[in-house]
């Protein structure tokens, strides 16, 4: 007996890749980043190796590193304002 198989993988498509003029420039001083650290366990030290794996890539003028208070917490007004101030990217990361 013959027969046709389907195969449905169910995952949406991933985003299309931005163009050229829409991707950010990095500024002749480098990359301003961020690092939120949502004080689970270990999350300082993968952001860590987060942050020096980005410095090996591009050059990083500065970085500023916030801890939010609790990990079943949004991060706090002042935070959120402060990172959008002073980076130009934010990376956040959970560990245990």
């Amino acid at each position: 007996m013959t027969g046709k198989v389907v195969l449905v993988v169910p995952e949406a498509p991933g985003p299309a890749p931005a163009a050229a003029a829409e991707q950010r420039k990095l500024a002749k001083g480098g990359l301003r980043l961020g690092i939120l650290d949502n004080s689970k366990g270990n999350a300082d030290h993968l952001l860590k190796f987060v942050v020096e794996g980005v410095r090996a890539l591009v050059p990083i003028a500065s970085v500023v590193s916030l801890r939010k208070g609790s990990v079943s917490l949004p991060a706090p007004k002042e935070i959120l304002d402060r990172l959008t101030a002073e980076a130009d990217l934010v990376v956040s990361a959970m560990a245990d």
